[in-house]
């Protein structure tokens, strides 16, 4: 297989502390610093959420600005993705970042059930968002938790809410959703190519299933996600020094199954994404 693999690192999070990790990165500076790390190891797309200097998440627009202008000045190219997920606001504050006009931003559109708490995404607030990404022209990435996320990121699609190809990301591992399960994932990547013919699709795991996840979507001829959001650790026994170790461990698995890292440019050519502009 040589079809290039798209490599997302999700860099911080709501959840994951310094107490977790020292490498978590938490200011915008450090933030920043930490994706430049990570795109020179191999990541295309950065995901991203903001923090308070009190490591508690935020929606300030301000914060997402300031990422942004130094993720375009040190990561030239790189595709910047913002998080519209529930820890990081309330209601339409969760978009507040959208008129910035990023690439990307993640779209979760149900409901479904996190360690503690239910991650709330009632129908009239993902309309919304999905309205407000049309506006700006930024193209969702579909959070699929659960099976009928995919069938709802469909009907969406259908009806002009989701514009272009979908680009659609599984997410397994969360405690009290979907588990790690091989014959699921499976499933989800047939329903993809069902509805959506051709469509790129990534994956994601949780903890230590996101090396399970980087093998199984890699194999498969998806694309990966890793980073410090969504697993502090190298293995059981060992914290990951940066989510630029993290983005290496996924290029290696690349590599074990014939798979180039995609370079920004085919990157944003899988994506339908607006070509890198060039520089005398």
């Amino acid at each position: 297989m040589t079809k290039p693999c798209i490599i997302c690192v999700a860099i911080t999070g709501s959840l994951p502390t310094k107490a977790n990790n020292p490498a978590v990165p938490i200011s915008v500076e450090e933030q920043i610093e930490s994706t430049q790390a990570a795109f020179e190891a191999g990541a295309t797309i950065c995901h991203a959420h903001v923090r308070n200097d009190d490591e508690t998440p935020s929606s300030d627009p301000e914060k997402f600005a300031r990422l942004q202008e130094g993720l375009e000045k040190h990561c030239p190219g790189m595709i910047i993705q913002f998080s519209t997920g529930g820890r990081s606001g309330a209601g339409k504050t969760r978009g507040g970042m959208l008129p910035l006009r990023p690439d990307m931003a993640s779209l979760s559109v149900g409901s479904n059930n996190f360690p503690t708490r239910v991650y709330e995404n009632p129908p009239d607030l993902v309309d919304w968002l999905a309205a407000e990404m049309v506006t700006y022209e930024v193209k969702p990435e579909i959070e699929a938790f659960d099976l009928s996320h995919i069938l709802k990121a469909a009907e969406m699609h259908k009806n002009g809410q989701i514009k272009d190809t979908p680009y659609v990301q599984f997410v397994m591992g969360v405690k009290n959703a979907m588990p790690a399960d091989q014959e699921v994932f499976e499933f989800y990547v047939k329903t993809v190519n069902r509805l959506f013919p051709g469509a790129p699709w990534c994956a994601a795991g949780i903890g230590a299933q996101q090396e399970v996840l980087n093998h199984w979507a890699i194999s498969a001829g998806g694309h990966a996600r890793t980073g410090l959001e969504d697993n502090v650790r190298l293995d059981r026994h060992t914290l990951a020094p940066s989510n630029a170790a993290l983005v290496r461990r996924t290029a290696d698995i690349c590599t074990r199954y014939d798979r180039p890292v995609a370079t920004v440019e085919q990157a944003r050519g899988i994506l339908g994404l607006k070509a890198v502009a060039q520089t005398c």
